[in-house]
Protein backbone atom coordinates (compact mmCIF):
# COMPACT_ATOMS: atom_id res chain seq x y z
CA UNK A 1 0.00 0.00 0.00
CA UNK A 2 2.79 2.38 0.64
CA UNK A 3 4.70 1.61 -2.47
CA UNK A 4 1.20 2.78 -4.36
CA UNK A 5 0.50 5.91 -2.33
CA UNK A 6 4.39 6.62 -3.30
CA UNK A 7 4.30 5.82 -7.19
CA UNK A 8 1.20 7.70 -7.24
CA UNK A 9 2.54 10.69 -5.88
CA UNK A 10 5.54 10.49 -7.82
CA UNK A 11 3.77 10.17 -11.36
CA UNK A 12 1.26 13.17 -10.20
CA UNK A 13 4.36 15.34 -9.52
CA UNK A 14 5.57 14.70 -12.94
CA UNK A 15 2.72 14.96 -14.55
CA UNK A 16 2.27 18.31 -12.99
CA UNK A 17 5.50 19.52 -14.10
CA UNK A 18 5.05 18.48 -17.57
CA UNK A 19 2.12 20.32 -17.31
CA UNK A 20 3.93 23.35 -16.15
CA UNK A 21 6.45 22.43 -18.88
CA UNK A 22 3.72 22.58 -22.05
CA UNK A 23 2.06 25.76 -20.25
CA UNK A 24 5.39 27.28 -20.05
CA UNK A 25 6.60 26.37 -23.56
CA UNK A 26 3.06 27.26 -25.42
CA UNK A 27 2.51 30.90 -23.29
CA UNK A 28 6.09 31.56 -23.05
CA UNK A 29 6.33 32.78 -26.91
CA UNK A 30 2.56 34.31 -27.08
CA UNK A 31 4.39 36.53 -23.93
CA UNK A 32 7.01 37.10 -26.54
CA UNK A 33 4.87 38.20 -29.01
CA UNK A 34 2.82 40.94 -27.08
CA UNK A 35 5.98 41.98 -25.75
CA UNK A 36 7.20 42.56 -29.24
CA UNK A 37 4.15 44.21 -29.99
CA UNK A 38 3.98 46.14 -27.35
CA UNK A 39 7.45 47.81 -28.18
CA UNK A 40 6.24 48.05 -31.96
CA UNK A 41 3.22 50.03 -30.67
CA UNK A 42 5.17 52.31 -28.47
CA UNK A 43 3.74 50.88 -25.10
CA UNK A 44 7.00 51.02 -23.46
CA UNK A 45 6.29 51.18 -19.80
CA UNK A 46 3.81 48.13 -20.17
CA UNK A 47 6.38 46.54 -22.59
CA UNK A 48 8.84 46.76 -19.33
CA UNK A 49 6.67 45.68 -16.93
CA UNK A 50 6.00 42.55 -19.19
CA UNK A 51 9.71 41.85 -19.76
CA UNK A 52 10.69 42.16 -15.93
CA UNK A 53 8.24 39.52 -15.19
CA UNK A 54 9.33 37.62 -18.20
CA UNK A 55 13.00 37.73 -16.85
CA UNK A 56 12.60 37.40 -13.51
CA UNK A 57 11.56 33.99 -14.41
CA UNK A 58 13.90 32.87 -16.92
CA UNK A 59 16.95 35.51 -16.43
CA UNK A 60 18.44 33.49 -19.67
CA UNK A 61 15.65 34.80 -21.96
CA UNK A 62 17.26 36.97 -24.40
CA UNK A 63 14.49 37.43 -26.40
CA UNK A 64 12.93 39.39 -23.29
CA UNK A 65 15.60 40.83 -22.28
CA UNK A 66 16.14 42.30 -26.10
CA UNK A 67 12.46 43.75 -26.11
CA UNK A 68 13.93 44.88 -22.50
CA UNK A 69 16.65 47.13 -23.63
CA UNK A 70 14.64 48.61 -27.10
CA UNK A 71 11.93 49.28 -24.57
CA UNK A 72 14.72 51.73 -22.10
CA UNK A 73 16.43 53.08 -25.30
CA UNK A 74 13.06 54.07 -26.68
CA UNK A 75 12.70 55.76 -23.23
CA UNK A 76 15.72 57.28 -23.23
CA UNK A 77 17.26 55.13 -20.37
CA UNK A 78 20.53 54.35 -22.73
CA UNK A 79 22.17 52.81 -19.57
CA UNK A 80 19.93 50.55 -18.65
CA UNK A 81 19.62 49.29 -22.15
CA UNK A 82 23.18 48.86 -22.69
CA UNK A 83 23.15 46.07 -19.51
CA UNK A 84 20.31 44.01 -20.89
CA UNK A 85 22.03 44.22 -24.02
CA UNK A 86 25.41 43.18 -22.35
CA UNK A 87 23.73 40.10 -20.89
CA UNK A 88 22.27 38.89 -24.35
CA UNK A 89 25.81 39.13 -25.66
CA UNK A 90 26.55 37.20 -22.58
CA UNK A 91 24.02 34.07 -23.54
CA UNK A 92 24.95 34.27 -27.06
CA UNK A 93 21.91 33.15 -28.07
CA UNK A 94 19.71 34.61 -31.12
CA UNK A 95 15.98 34.23 -32.70
CA UNK A 96 13.45 35.87 -34.67
CA UNK A 97 12.55 38.02 -31.96
CA UNK A 98 16.18 38.71 -31.14
CA UNK A 99 18.23 38.56 -34.83
CA UNK A 100 22.08 38.60 -34.40
CA UNK A 101 22.54 41.62 -36.40
CA UNK A 102 20.30 44.41 -35.72
CA UNK A 103 21.50 43.46 -31.78
CA UNK A 104 24.44 43.99 -32.90
CA UNK A 105 24.58 47.17 -34.88
CA UNK A 106 22.31 48.42 -31.23
CA UNK A 107 24.91 47.26 -29.02
CA UNK A 108 27.96 48.73 -31.26
CA UNK A 109 26.11 51.69 -31.27
CA UNK A 110 25.92 51.87 -27.68
CA UNK A 111 29.37 50.73 -27.21
CA UNK A 112 30.57 53.52 -28.84
CA UNK A 113 27.80 56.10 -27.07
CA UNK A 114 29.94 55.15 -23.86
CA UNK A 115 32.95 55.26 -25.24
CA UNK A 116 33.96 51.66 -24.89
CA UNK A 117 35.67 51.93 -28.26
CA UNK A 118 37.24 48.69 -28.28
CA UNK A 119 34.19 46.93 -27.61
CA UNK A 120 31.84 48.78 -30.06
CA UNK A 121 34.97 48.01 -33.17
CA UNK A 122 34.55 44.19 -32.32
CA UNK A 123 31.14 43.85 -32.65
CA UNK A 124 31.56 45.82 -36.19
CA UNK A 125 34.04 43.48 -37.46
CA UNK A 126 31.90 40.55 -36.22
CA UNK A 127 29.81 42.17 -38.80
CA UNK A 128 31.83 42.58 -41.25
CA UNK A 129 31.94 38.91 -41.12
CA UNK A 130 28.70 38.27 -41.10
CA UNK A 131 27.44 41.16 -43.71
CA UNK A 132 30.68 41.45 -45.88
CA UNK A 133 29.75 43.79 -48.63
CA UNK A 134 27.56 46.01 -46.26
CA UNK A 135 29.78 49.30 -46.75
CA UNK A 136 28.43 50.85 -43.25
CA UNK A 137 29.76 48.25 -41.24
CA UNK A 138 33.51 48.70 -43.01
CA UNK A 139 32.54 53.14 -42.59
CA UNK A 140 31.81 52.38 -38.91
CA UNK A 141 35.24 50.22 -38.23
CA UNK A 142 37.15 52.91 -40.08
CA UNK A 143 36.09 55.43 -37.93
CA UNK A 144 36.71 53.64 -34.75
CA UNK A 145 40.17 53.27 -35.92
CA UNK A 146 40.07 56.54 -36.43
CA UNK A 147 39.15 57.26 -32.80
CA UNK A 148 42.15 54.85 -31.42
CA UNK A 149 44.26 57.06 -33.50
CA UNK A 150 44.97 53.58 -36.27
CA UNK A 151 45.48 56.30 -39.03
CA UNK A 152 46.78 53.56 -41.72
CA UNK A 153 43.78 51.18 -40.49
CA UNK A 154 40.87 54.06 -40.40
CA UNK A 155 42.25 54.42 -44.69
CA UNK A 156 42.00 50.96 -45.20
CA UNK A 157 38.27 50.60 -44.04
CA UNK A 158 36.99 54.25 -45.20
CA UNK A 159 38.74 52.89 -49.19
CA UNK A 160 36.83 49.46 -48.59
CA UNK A 161 33.03 51.65 -47.64
CA UNK A 162 33.65 53.33 -50.94
CA UNK A 163 34.43 50.38 -52.89
CA UNK A 164 31.48 48.66 -51.77
CA UNK A 165 29.54 51.89 -51.98
CA UNK A 166 30.36 54.93 -54.39
CA UNK A 167 27.98 56.90 -53.03
CA UNK A 168 28.67 56.44 -49.10
CA UNK A 169 29.10 60.14 -48.68
CA UNK A 170 30.05 60.42 -45.19
CA UNK A 171 32.70 57.82 -45.64
CA UNK A 172 34.22 59.76 -48.38
CA UNK A 173 34.03 62.96 -46.04
CA UNK A 174 35.78 60.99 -43.55
CA UNK A 175 38.63 59.98 -45.58
CA UNK A 176 39.24 63.59 -47.02
CA UNK A 177 39.91 64.76 -43.97
CA UNK A 178 42.03 62.06 -42.89
CA UNK A 179 44.16 62.69 -45.89
CA UNK A 180 43.79 66.22 -45.02
CA UNK A 181 45.12 65.97 -41.40
CA UNK A 182 47.66 63.64 -42.96
CA UNK A 183 48.84 66.12 -45.69
CA UNK A 184 48.14 64.01 -48.11
CA UNK A 185 46.61 66.88 -50.41
CA UNK A 186 46.09 65.25 -53.45
CA UNK A 187 44.03 62.25 -52.04
CA UNK A 188 42.21 64.38 -49.55
CA UNK A 189 40.58 66.69 -52.46
CA UNK A 190 39.56 64.10 -54.23
CA UNK A 191 37.78 62.12 -51.56
CA UNK A 192 35.97 65.89 -50.36
CA UNK A 193 35.01 66.48 -54.04
CA UNK A 194 33.59 62.36 -54.23
CA UNK A 195 31.71 63.78 -50.91
CA UNK A 196 30.58 66.96 -52.38
CA UNK A 197 29.04 65.37 -55.68
CA UNK A 198 27.12 62.50 -53.51
CA UNK A 199 25.72 65.35 -50.86
CA UNK A 200 25.72 68.78 -52.43
CA UNK A 201 25.09 70.01 -48.85
CA UNK A 202 27.71 68.99 -47.30
CA UNK A 203 29.15 72.36 -46.13
CA UNK A 204 31.95 71.04 -44.25
CA UNK A 205 33.48 69.29 -47.28
CA UNK A 206 33.26 72.78 -49.14
CA UNK A 207 34.90 74.05 -46.36
CA UNK A 208 38.09 71.83 -46.16
CA UNK A 209 38.13 71.73 -49.99
CA UNK A 210 38.39 75.85 -49.99
CA UNK A 211 41.77 75.50 -47.63
CA UNK A 212 43.05 72.74 -49.79
CA UNK A 213 42.57 75.19 -52.93
CA UNK A 214 43.95 78.03 -50.65
CA UNK A 215 47.17 76.22 -50.42
CA UNK A 216 47.90 75.65 -53.90
CA UNK A 217 47.29 79.91 -54.15
CA UNK A 218 44.37 78.73 -56.17
CA UNK A 219 42.42 82.13 -54.27
CA UNK A 220 39.52 82.67 -57.08
CA UNK A 221 38.19 79.03 -56.82
CA UNK A 222 38.79 79.01 -52.81
CA UNK A 223 36.64 81.84 -52.68
CA UNK A 224 33.77 80.45 -54.39
CA UNK A 225 34.06 77.27 -52.75
CA UNK A 226 33.97 79.15 -49.14
CA UNK A 227 30.84 81.47 -50.49
CA UNK A 228 29.28 77.45 -50.45
CA UNK A 229 30.25 76.42 -47.26
CA UNK A 230 29.01 79.92 -45.53
CA UNK A 231 25.40 78.60 -46.11
CA UNK A 232 26.28 76.49 -43.05
CA UNK A 233 26.03 78.55 -39.79
CA UNK A 234 28.61 76.20 -37.84
CA UNK A 235 31.20 77.37 -40.76
CA UNK A 236 29.77 80.51 -41.97
CA UNK A 237 32.32 82.87 -39.33
CA UNK A 238 35.29 80.87 -40.61
CA UNK A 239 34.36 80.40 -44.29
CA UNK A 240 34.18 84.63 -44.32
CA UNK A 241 37.27 84.87 -42.53
CA UNK A 242 39.16 82.75 -45.31
CA UNK A 243 37.57 84.50 -48.22
CA UNK A 244 38.86 87.94 -46.50
CA UNK A 245 42.64 86.00 -46.34
CA UNK A 246 42.48 85.16 -49.35
CA UNK A 247 41.53 88.72 -50.87
CA UNK A 248 44.59 89.44 -48.32
CA UNK A 249 47.03 86.94 -50.63
CA UNK A 250 45.80 88.51 -53.53
CA UNK A 251 46.56 91.96 -52.31
CA UNK A 252 43.10 92.98 -52.11
CA UNK A 253 42.82 94.37 -49.30
CA UNK A 254 40.11 96.93 -49.45
CA UNK A 255 37.80 93.35 -50.78
CA UNK A 256 39.36 91.89 -47.68
CA UNK A 257 38.17 94.52 -45.22
CA UNK A 258 34.68 94.49 -46.26
CA UNK A 259 34.86 90.51 -45.43
CA UNK A 260 36.37 90.68 -42.52
CA UNK A 261 34.47 92.72 -41.09
CA UNK A 262 30.86 90.95 -42.02
CA UNK A 263 32.94 87.83 -40.18
CA UNK A 264 33.06 90.03 -36.93
CA UNK A 265 29.21 90.76 -37.47
CA UNK A 266 28.21 87.47 -38.08
CA UNK A 267 30.40 85.74 -35.73
CA UNK A 268 28.44 84.45 -32.26
CA UNK A 269 29.93 84.97 -28.80
CA UNK A 270 31.10 81.52 -28.46
CA UNK A 271 33.72 82.13 -31.64
CA UNK A 272 35.90 83.63 -29.89
CA UNK A 273 38.98 82.45 -31.87
CA UNK A 274 37.71 82.83 -34.46
CA UNK A 275 37.10 86.92 -33.84
CA UNK A 276 40.50 87.17 -32.66
CA UNK A 277 41.55 85.91 -36.28
CA UNK A 278 39.24 87.94 -38.02
CA UNK A 279 40.43 90.99 -35.81
CA UNK A 280 44.04 90.58 -36.48
CA UNK A 281 43.83 89.96 -40.18
CA UNK A 282 41.83 93.28 -40.23
CA UNK A 283 44.13 95.23 -38.78
CA UNK A 284 46.47 93.94 -41.03
CA UNK A 285 44.30 94.90 -44.33
CA UNK A 286 44.11 98.12 -42.32
CA UNK A 287 47.74 98.54 -42.06
CA UNK A 288 48.70 97.65 -46.03
CA UNK A 289 45.71 100.13 -46.91
CA UNK A 290 47.09 102.99 -44.54
CA UNK A 291 44.67 103.13 -42.22
CA UNK A 292 46.56 102.98 -39.13
CA UNK A 293 44.02 103.81 -36.60
CA UNK A 294 41.91 101.37 -37.53
CA UNK A 295 44.39 98.70 -37.52
CA UNK A 296 45.45 100.06 -33.90
CA UNK A 297 41.74 99.25 -32.88
CA UNK A 298 41.87 96.36 -33.75
CA UNK A 299 44.95 95.43 -32.17
CA UNK A 300 44.14 97.39 -29.00
CA UNK A 301 41.03 94.85 -29.21
CA UNK A 302 43.02 91.65 -29.52
CA UNK A 303 45.52 92.70 -26.94
CA UNK A 304 42.41 92.95 -24.39
CA UNK A 305 41.35 89.41 -24.79
CA UNK A 306 44.96 88.02 -25.24
CA UNK A 307 47.83 90.21 -24.80
CA UNK A 308 50.13 87.73 -26.29
CA UNK A 309 48.42 87.07 -29.77
CA UNK A 310 50.85 86.94 -32.38
CA UNK A 311 52.75 90.01 -32.82
CA UNK A 312 49.99 92.22 -31.60
CA UNK A 313 52.00 93.90 -28.73
CA UNK A 314 54.98 94.42 -31.00
CA UNK A 315 52.96 95.98 -33.20
CA UNK A 316 51.09 98.05 -30.63
CA UNK A 317 55.06 99.06 -29.72
CA UNK A 318 55.76 100.20 -33.29
CA UNK A 319 53.31 102.30 -33.76
CA UNK A 320 53.13 104.29 -30.82
CA UNK A 321 54.40 107.35 -32.09
CA UNK A 322 51.42 107.82 -33.62
CA UNK A 323 49.38 108.98 -30.72
CA UNK A 324 52.59 110.99 -29.64
CA UNK A 325 53.67 112.59 -32.79
CA UNK A 326 51.13 114.19 -35.20
CA UNK A 327 54.15 114.33 -38.06
CA UNK A 328 54.71 110.62 -37.89
CA UNK A 329 50.92 109.84 -38.18
CA UNK A 330 50.71 112.04 -41.58
CA UNK A 331 53.69 110.33 -42.83
CA UNK A 332 52.36 107.16 -42.21
CA UNK A 333 48.98 107.91 -43.60
CA UNK A 334 48.09 110.66 -45.95
CA UNK A 335 47.84 110.22 -49.35
CA UNK A 336 50.57 109.39 -51.68
CA UNK A 337 50.63 112.75 -53.56
CA UNK A 338 50.95 114.30 -49.60
CA UNK A 339 53.44 111.81 -49.59
CA UNK A 340 55.69 113.01 -52.09
CA UNK A 341 55.78 116.61 -50.50
CA UNK A 342 56.54 115.14 -47.65
CA UNK A 343 59.21 113.15 -49.14
CA UNK A 344 60.59 116.74 -50.70
CA UNK A 345 60.82 118.58 -47.60
CA UNK A 346 62.91 115.21 -45.93
CA UNK A 347 65.41 115.33 -48.89
CA UNK A 348 65.58 119.70 -48.12
CA UNK A 349 66.32 118.95 -44.83
CA UNK A 350 69.04 116.51 -45.64
CA UNK A 351 71.08 119.51 -47.73
CA UNK A 352 69.67 117.60 -50.77
CA UNK A 353 67.77 119.68 -54.21
CA UNK A 354 65.67 116.61 -55.85
CA UNK A 355 66.52 116.43 -58.93
CA UNK A 356 63.81 113.51 -59.46
CA UNK A 357 61.63 111.93 -57.20
CA UNK A 358 58.89 108.79 -58.27
CA UNK A 359 56.58 106.57 -56.53
CA UNK A 360 57.40 102.87 -55.83
CA UNK A 361 55.67 100.34 -53.81
CA UNK A 362 55.07 101.77 -49.98
CA UNK A 363 57.45 104.27 -50.38
CA UNK A 364 59.76 106.83 -52.81
CA UNK A 365 62.59 107.16 -54.43
CA UNK A 366 64.65 110.25 -54.78
CA UNK A 367 67.79 111.11 -57.43
CA UNK A 368 69.55 114.09 -55.57
CA UNK A 369 72.89 116.67 -54.95
CA UNK A 370 73.92 118.65 -52.56
CA UNK A 371 72.45 121.65 -52.76
CA UNK A 372 75.55 123.71 -51.57
CA UNK A 373 79.14 122.66 -51.30
CA UNK A 374 81.96 124.20 -48.77
CA UNK A 375 83.84 124.56 -52.21
CA UNK A 376 82.61 126.78 -55.13
CA UNK A 377 83.45 124.71 -57.70
CA UNK A 378 83.12 121.31 -56.47
CA UNK A 379 81.53 119.18 -58.43
CA UNK A 380 77.67 118.01 -56.24
CA UNK A 381 77.87 114.44 -55.88
CA UNK A 382 74.50 113.01 -56.79
CA UNK A 383 72.73 110.69 -53.75
CA UNK A 384 69.88 108.04 -54.38
CA UNK A 385 67.56 108.46 -51.66
CA UNK A 386 64.89 105.66 -50.82
CA UNK A 387 62.51 106.42 -48.35
CA UNK A 388 59.83 103.85 -47.04
CA UNK A 389 56.68 103.71 -45.11
CA UNK A 390 56.48 99.95 -44.90
CA UNK A 391 54.93 97.80 -41.22
CA UNK A 392 58.28 95.37 -41.75
CA UNK A 393 61.08 95.62 -41.13
CA UNK A 394 63.17 96.42 -44.25
CA UNK A 395 64.85 93.35 -45.29
CA UNK A 396 68.40 92.86 -47.01
CA UNK A 397 66.64 91.90 -50.37
CA UNK A 398 65.42 95.58 -50.37
CA UNK A 399 68.74 96.57 -49.62
CA UNK A 400 70.63 95.11 -51.88
CA UNK A 401 68.21 95.67 -54.92
CA UNK A 402 68.71 99.54 -54.12
CA UNK A 403 72.48 99.03 -54.06
CA UNK A 404 71.86 97.46 -57.78
CA UNK A 405 70.25 100.41 -58.75
CA UNK A 406 72.89 102.86 -57.41
CA UNK A 407 75.25 101.40 -59.91
CA UNK A 408 72.81 100.61 -62.29
CA UNK A 409 72.80 104.66 -62.30
CA UNK A 410 76.06 105.51 -61.50
CA UNK A 411 75.69 106.99 -58.23
CA UNK A 412 77.88 106.10 -54.79
CA UNK A 413 76.37 107.09 -52.20
CA UNK A 414 72.58 106.06 -50.73
CA UNK A 415 70.42 106.36 -47.70
CA UNK A 416 67.70 103.91 -47.38
CA UNK A 417 64.94 105.87 -44.92
CA UNK A 418 62.85 103.53 -43.39
CA UNK A 419 59.56 104.40 -40.82
CA UNK A 420 59.77 100.72 -39.08
CA UNK A 421 63.54 99.61 -38.80
CA UNK A 422 65.96 97.06 -40.59
CA UNK A 423 67.05 93.28 -40.38
CA UNK A 424 70.31 92.43 -38.82
CA UNK A 425 71.04 91.01 -42.39
CA UNK A 426 70.30 94.20 -43.92
CA UNK A 427 72.22 96.15 -41.86
CA UNK A 428 75.18 93.59 -41.81
CA UNK A 429 74.96 93.74 -46.39
CA UNK A 430 75.56 97.60 -45.84
CA UNK A 431 78.59 97.41 -43.33
CA UNK A 432 80.96 97.35 -46.36
CA UNK A 433 79.22 99.68 -48.54
CA UNK A 434 78.07 103.05 -49.39
CA UNK A 435 74.43 102.53 -48.01
CA UNK A 436 72.97 104.60 -44.92
CA UNK A 437 70.06 103.19 -43.32
CA UNK A 438 68.38 105.18 -40.91
CA UNK A 439 65.39 104.10 -38.69
CA UNK A 440 62.33 105.40 -37.55
CA UNK A 441 64.31 107.88 -34.85
CA UNK A 442 66.36 109.31 -37.35
CA UNK A 443 62.77 109.21 -39.45
CA UNK A 444 61.70 111.65 -36.43
CA UNK A 445 64.02 114.14 -36.69
CA UNK A 446 64.34 114.98 -40.66
CA UNK A 447 60.25 115.23 -39.46
CA UNK A 448 60.87 118.27 -37.06
CA UNK A 449 63.52 119.71 -39.48
CA UNK A 450 61.21 119.36 -42.71
CA UNK A 451 58.48 120.62 -40.92
CA UNK A 452 60.35 123.58 -39.54
CA UNK A 453 62.07 124.35 -43.03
Amino acid sequence: MPETVIFTVIIGIIIVLITVFVVRSIMAPHKIATLASLVKQGKNAAAIRLAKKIVAQDPRNADARYFLGLAYLAEDRPELGMMEFGMINQIGQFSQYCPEIPFRKKIAELYAKFNQTDEALKEYLILIKREPEVSDHYFQAGRLFEERRSSSKAVEYYHRAVELNPRNWEAQFNLGMLQYRNQNSGEAKQALDASIKVNPENHAAYFYLGRLLKEKQDFTAAILTFDKAQRDPAYKTRAIIEKGACYMSMNSFDKAIIELERALKVAGEAEENEILYARYFLSISRERTRDIEGALEQWEKIHAKQPNFKDVAQKLAQYQDLRQDDRVKDFLIVSQERFLEICRAIAASMGLAVQDISAIPNGCQIIAVESQSKWRNARRVPKLVRILRTPEPVDESTVRSFHEEMKSINVNRGVVISSSGFSRSAAGFVESRPVELWGKEKLKDLLIKADQG
